[in-house]
């Protein structure tokens, strides 16, 4: 084998103008278009991180308004009890006054009806009283034992009627 210098220089010649010319046409768009690429992947690992941020604020927001929300309805609950139990108590209240009012009628009118019931027996007694005068007049009743008898028979029939 022998060595040919122009060979060696030819074939360094070719492999300068191949680079020149990859250079010049291949290497640059392709360099380019892996700069592209590799823009666009720290692009989108960017955004992949900007999403997951604001997926974890919104995670953060929606616990706080779930907290918020709890305690809303926890408040409401309380208000709630606290307005049934008012409203037992005015309802309990207004049943007493209702019950002492009714009671207080009651008794007004159990005064009255006894009222009426002592009168009626005062005038019934007056009259009974006068009728039997009336029958003691009429007789004339020496002896006190007979007197005591008609006393005695005159109010068995003034009971007797009633």
């Amino acid at each position: 084998m022998n060595f040919v210098w122009e060979n060696t220089v030819i074939s360094m010649i070719a492999i300068g103008i191949l680079y020149w010319l990859l250079n010049k046409y291949a290497f640059g768009p392709l360099f380019s278009v892996m700069e592209k690429r590799r823009e666009l992947v720290k692009q989108q690992l960017d955004e992949a991180a900007q999403t997951r941020e604001q997926a974890h604020t919104f995670v953060e927001e929606q616990k706080a308004a779930l907290q918020d929300a709890r305690k809303e309805a926890y408040e409401i609950i309380e208000q709630s009890k606290q307005t049934s139990n008012k409203q037992a108590a005015h309802i309990m209240e207004e049943a007493k006054s209702e019950a002492s009012r009714l009671k207080n009628e009651a008794i007004r009118d159990i005064q009255s009806e006894k009222n009426k019931a002592v009168e009626q027996l005062r005038s019934e007694l007056g009259s009974a009283s006068v009728k039997i005068a009336s029958k003691l007049i009429e007789q004339e009743v020496s002896e006190d034992k007979v007197q005591g008898e008609l006393v005695d028979k005159y109010l068995k029939e003034v009971g007797g009627r009633s």
